[in-house]
């Protein structure tokens, strides 16, 4: 997500629409989580940290009522200009998709 107004007011940086984004994760991308200590390889070690908390918690077959999926969790970073939104899936007893 780009929250164009927010950069327009805020950010200090030379900002145009082709840099605007996560420069580490891209659309679409998958990672499997089999142990929630350990931040998956190639992944943004500060959206983990923002993370982490619902991926432990769907992996330890955790749900929140206001999802319409058990073991499913919608979460991002914490970036407020271009903030990365993952859904975060149980996918089997080991391994967790984010």
């Amino acid at each position: 997500m780009i929250n164009r107004d927010f950069v327009d007011e805020y950010s200090s940086l030379d900002i145009s629409d082709q840099c605007l984004g996560c420069h580490l994760l891209t659309v679409g991308q998958e990672f499997l989580v089999e142990d929630h200590n350990n931040i998956p390889e190639g992944f943004c070690a500060w959206a983990w940290g923002d993370i982490q908390k619902d991926v432990t918690h769907i992996m330890f077959d955790g749900s929140y009522p206001w999802m319409k999926k058990p073991g499913t969790a919608i979460s991002s970073c914490s970036d407020g200009l271009m903030p990365v939104i993952f859904k975060i899936e149980k996918l089997n007893e080991t391994s967790h998709e984010i």
